[in-house]
Parts: structure tokens; C-alpha cells; sequence
């Protein structure tokens, strides 16, 4: 049975967002020769020999004339020389994946603080203005690069969950018919802790009217949605998926505080709370430390299980700055990127832009995909940005 798709539904997905929550190539050229000799990759935890000349850059995209859900496809295609390289690692020599993205972050690194520093030296000569243009130049390609590192690495993170990234729809609609299997969805959801995986769940059953308990028959029922919404929805979803991870983290990380703070006061020892802290909360830095409100002595474990609360309320307690603080995204290159892979992903093949006409029939399941697919999207995009920023500062955004 047909079913009528509901934007207005879509587009309320989380009444506890703030505004802003809302989407508003050059060739391949052959490496320098830094790149056609064996050297030793720099990731931060031990050295590696990689042969960088003998990988071949492939594209990531499906191919013009079938829509595969199953392989290394991906809408995007890089356009930097870093990208297409690591590409290439992740087809041909996955294992030196992570050690070719980081040595590719330092070089990136590397190439742009130099021209800086040239641009400083020579501030005051003849050459200044010549310098001041080759920084700018080197700044803007080296934050191409470094958006198609970030797009790799977060395909890497799919492809560890043996999920593929939707290719672009424009090949993958027939007769504006559009059906997404495998689905994945038992694996989509297996990235999120139990308590993110619960608002996971209530935001795609808020945005596609789909109960979570649904039958089979409900979920290939079909329905009908406009191509340009169906884009909004999707980009939407990613914020969606980086806002909870940015509050799933602070929440742990005021859960540690408030844990260490207990075992002080039971023990009265010198106990360093950075030491629980799991890997990559340390660096985060979401509010002032000192506004936080911990348990007086005394009053025992009962006001802890009440700051222990579960992430739901949590989230549902921000006040506005706080909302504004989690939903917002930390850098340029991280907005650059969600624009870009939607635009791929949802745009027509001469223009890159959504048909404002185009009507897609699908199912439910499909629409759960997409949705499920969106929110993983922004989770990776949040670790992965992370990750970035301490070799590449990111630009703010």
C-alpha cells in the first residue's frame, strides 16, 4: 500500500534543537617524487615502510551505468592527489590505511605552516604581497586535501561495519523507483551506545512515521517524497547524529567528573580524574569545569545517581548556550564536507543539485536506510574531526 510522506513531520525531528540545526577537480597529476620513494609513515605510534608508488588511485563512486550497494562505492569522488591516494591504500592495502591518513594529515600539516612562515619572513620585502598569495593559495588547496582525508576516513568507518555508503541516487533510481538492500540496519545501529541508540530510534520513527516495532508489511509498504526533501532530511539527520555524539561524550565526560569527585570525598585521595577519562573526552573542551555542580559531602550516593542521569534527560536539561554549543559544527572543512557529500549524493549528474521537481518512490525500509545511514555519518564526522584537529588545526567554524 502507498503511504504519503509527511515533510512537515521530517522537518520536526527533534523539538530540542536549536535553529541552526537545519541545512540552510581537477585531475589526478603524478606524485612528486617525495611520493615515488619508499619512506617511513608518521602516525604517532610506530613507523611503517609504505610503498606509496605502487598504489594506484581508484575512484569511489559506482560507475555510470549500474548502482552497486555491495563494493567500494561511494558519491563523493576526491579531488586532491591526498585523496585519491588513500583511495587507492584503502582498495589495494588496507592495512597501511591509517598510517597513509595520518602521514598525509603531517604533510598536509607541514605544507601549510611553511608557507605561513614564508608569508611572515617576508612581510616586509618587495616579495610580500607574492607571499601573502602563495599562503592563501597553499591554504585553500591544503583544506581540500585535508576535507577528502576526513571523507576517506570516515568511509573507512563504514567499511569497518561491512557497510557500504549509498551511491549516488541519480544512478540508482529506476523509473523513479528507488529500493536501498541490503539494508544494514542491524549494523548501523550497532555503532551507537544503547542509550544513543534509543533517540536514534525515536528520531527516525519521528522523521519517516515509522514505529519502531513495525511489521514487515509496514516496512516495505511505499511511499512518496520529493528528492530536494528527501535531501534536507538526510543532511538534517547528520546533524543530528553529530549532536549526539558531541552530548553523548560530554555526558561521560561529567559522569567521569562526577564519579572521580565521589571516590575524593569517600577516600580522600589525590586521584587523577584525566586517568578514567576513556580516549579522545580529554580534549574536550564544552563548558567551564568549575560551573559544574557536584554532591556535598555527605549526602552520599543518592545525589549521585541523580547526576548520573540517563542521556535523554540530560540532553533535554541544556540550556540554550549549551544546545547551541553541542549542535553546532566545530570547523569549516567539517560543513564543507556535509554539503558536499549530500550534494553528491542527492544531486543530478550535469548540475550537482537536487531536482526541486523530481518525486522518488520508495519504501519505508529505504528511508530507515538513508536515515540510519545520515545519523552514523555525523557520528563518525564528530570522531574523525577529533582526530584531525590534533595534526591539522581545522579552521573554526
Amino acid at each position: 500500500m502507498d503511504r504519503c510522506f509527511s515533510l512537515d513531520k521530517a522537518l520536526s525531528f527533534s523539538s530540542f534543537l536549536p535553529s541552526l540545526v537545519k541545512l540552510s577537480r581537477h585531475d589526478f597529476t603524478a606524485p612528486n617524487s617525495s611520493y615515488t620513494r619508499r619512506r617511513s609513515l608518521r602516525t604517532g605510534f610506530t613507523s611503517v615502510d609504505f610503498d606509496a608508488q605502487s598504489v594506484s588511485s581508484v575512484k569511489v563512486s559506482a560507475g555510470p551505468s549500474h548502482c552497486d550497494f555491495s563494493s567500494l562505492n561511494a558519491p563523493l569522488e576526491p579531488r586532491s592527489a591526498p585523496g585519491k591516494l588513500l583511495s587507492g591504500v584503502l582498495q589495494n592495502q588496507r592495512q597501511f590505511f591509517h598510517f597513509a591518513a595520518a602521514d598525509e594529515l603531517k604533510r598536509l600539516a607541514d605544507d601549510r605552516d611553511a608557507a605561513v612562515a614564508r608569508m611572515l619572513v617576508s612581510s616586509d620585502s618587495d616579495e610580500a604581497h607574492l607571499h601573502r598569495r602563495i599562503a592563501q593559495l597553499k591554504e585553500q588547496e591544503c583544506q581540500a586535501a585535508v576535507e577528502d582525508v576526513m571523507y576517506m576516513l570516515i568511509f573507512y568507518k563504514f567499511s569497518e561495519f561491512s557497510v557500504p555508503l549509498v551511491p549516488k541516487l541519480s544512478r540508482c533510481i529506476y523509473n523513479c523507483r528507488l529500493e536501498i538492500l541490503p539494508s544494514k540496519d542491524w549494523e548501523l545501529e550497532s555503532i551507537h551506545s544503547i542509550e544513543v541508540l534509543e533517540m536514534v530510534r525515536e528520531h527516525v520513527s519521528t522523521v519517516i512515521g515509522l514505529r519502531t516495532n513495525s511489521s514487515v508489511t509496514d516496512n516495505w509498504a511505499t511511499t512518496e517524497i520529493q528528492r530536494l526533501h528527501l535531501s534536507r532530511l538526510y543532511a538534517a539527520s547528520i546533524f543530528y547524529g553529530y549532536f549526539l555524539k558531541s552530548a553523548s561524550s560530554r555526558h561521560q565526560l561529567e559522569r567521569c567528573l562526577t564519579l572521580v569527585h565521589q571516590k575524593r570525598l569517600n577516600h580522600r585521595n589525590s586521584l587523577q580524574f584525566l586517568d578514567l577519562l576513556p580516549c579522545g573526552i580529554k580534549s574536550l573542551v564544552f563548558g567551564h569545569i568549575g560551573d559544574m555542580q557536584f554532591a556535598p559531602l555527605g549526602q552520599g550516593m543518592g545525589i549521585l545517581d541523580t547526576n548520573l542521569k540517563e542521556l535523554r534527560c540530560y540532553v533535554m536539561g541544556f540550556d540554550p548556550e549549551t544546545l547551541q554549543r553541542c549542535a553546532k559544527l566545530r570547523s569549516k572543512e567539517a560543513a564543507n564536507l556535509i554539503e558536499r557529500h549530500s550534494f553528491a549524493l542527492f544531486g543530478d549528474e550535469q548540475t550537482g543539485i537536487p531536482k526541486t521537481d523530481e518525486v522518488i518512490k520508495t519504501s519505508f525500509s529505504s528511508l530507515k536506510r538513508l536515515v540510519l545511514e545520515a545519523v552514523a555519518f555525523g557520528s563518525f564526522l564528530w570522531d574523525i574531526e577529533e582526530y584531525v584537529n590534533t595534526v591539522y588545526k581545522l579552521k573554526d567554524n
